[in-house]
């Protein structure tokens, strides 16, 4: 397992696990918690959720999933824009722990920018930290003139990650908020990187993949990882998509397979739109 580590520290396993899409189905509980429990054994240590997923549905399931390993898990979620504001994202913030069964999260992040400003949330999430609720905080969905207006109201290196869509059919980031996050030592989260499946159909992908007998979500997950200050959340609630995606924690991509991908999917040529889902 590949490792990123954080401004705080904090060193976290390049491949987590994701939670959107659970806790909506009372039926498939059962089943979202063994996928998260498998996914904890084979080394995807980092859970990422939100308050918004099935309306705290997924937060429970994962308080379920880590009930008596705790202490090895990265924990991960974020507040709703409407609920960030000083009192608001306290409060928001000690329901996800009821759900979650824990007292304290890893990581705490904005969902997205949203009508607060952003100074007030801050000045929330500094006071969630200084009374040890969250070990530290970030954002989700910034593009960098958000993240430039960030670091006028932010204390110098409290952001610690930007959580973004990031696969290969969405690579604008490249262009400038993946460079500026290096160079301001603040990770980048990739969510959606298998793109929803939409991608896992090309043929050059799937060729890649034959040829290092992985699954194509394997190899997509391994390119976003090819960068050391990237790590990715892909969903899985079924275990056999959990093991073939554990498959890309090791795997890296050589030259000639960068290069395929590359011209299957290109690169941006300017700047575009921060995508998001």
């Amino acid at each position: 397992m590949r490792y990123v580590t954080l401004l705080n520290g904090a060193r976290v396993p390049a491949l987590g696990l994701g939670t959107w899409g659970m806790g909506e189905r009372r039926g498939s509980r059962a089943d979202e918690v063994k996928a998260l429990q498998l996914g904890l054994d084979l080394g995807m240590t980092l859970i990422d959720s939100a308050e918004m997923y099935g309306d705290g549905g997924a937060e429970e399931v994962v308080g379920e999933a880590i009930a008596g390993r705790r202490e090895s898990v990265f924990l991960v979620s974020k507040v709703y824009p409407h609920n960030a504001s000083r009192s608001g994202a306290i409060a928001a913030c000690e329901r996800s722990l009821k759900r979650l069964r824990t007292d304290v999260l890893d990581l705490y992040l904005l969902h997205w920018r949203g009508a607060i400003p952003l100074r007030e949330t801050v000045e929330a999430f500094e006071k969630l930290k200084a009374d040890g609720k969250i070990r530290a905080w970030g954002v989700s969905n910034f593009d960098p003139k958000d993240m430039a207006d960030l670091s006028k109201v932010a204390p110098q290196g409290s952001c610690i990650v930007n959580q973004v869509l990031y696969h290969l059919g969405s690579r604008g980031i490249e262009w400038d908020l993946l460079p500026e996050a290096r160079e301001q030592g603040i990770a980048i989260m990739a969510y959606s990187p298998l793109g929803q499946a939409t991608i896992l159909g090309n043929r050059t992908l799937r060729s890649i993949a034959d040829k290092h007998r992985v699954s194509p979500a394997a190899i997509a997950l391994a390119w976003v990882l090819r960068h050391d200050h990237v790590f990715t959340i892909p969903k899985a609630a079924r275990p056999e998509h959990v093991r073939a995606n554990a498959a890309a924690a090791d795997l890296v991509l050589d030259a000639e397979d960068l290069k395929a991908l590359d011209g299957a999917f290109p690169p941006p040529r300017g700047p575009t739109p921060l995508a998001m889902l």
